[in-house]
């Protein structure tokens, strides 16, 4: 079953953030993730939208999730990242 990832994220340090995401993005491709948003700015169609990012990723499965986010690809992406950003993800299983 497909699976979805979904990031909320804020920026607090944009130019440390710009060296995440091509390592982010190597990562992803590494393990058959496909970009279905990439950095949109949410536009409220109720309630607030929160000021934040937003990226969503398709993965073939939950199991590939989290094989992508313990890799050692993405860890490096994540040490990048760290101190440049604040970030909500998580996983659904699609249909």
């Amino acid at each position: 079953m497909p699976a979805i990832v979904v990031a909320k994220v804020r920026v607090t340090d944009p130019v440390k953030y710009e060296t995440y995401k091509p390592l982010a993005k190597k990562a992803i491709e590494a393990f058959g993730g496909r970009y279905l948003v990439r950095g949109a700015e949410p536009h409220a169609v109720e309630g607030d939208a929160p000021a934040a990012r937003y990226v969503i990723v398709e993965f073939d499965s939950v199991e590939t999730v989290h094989r992508f986010y313990d890799s050692p690809e993405y860890r490096a992406a994540r040490e990048a990242r760290a101190g440049a950003s604040i970030a909500e993800i998580i996983a659904l299983e699609g249909v």
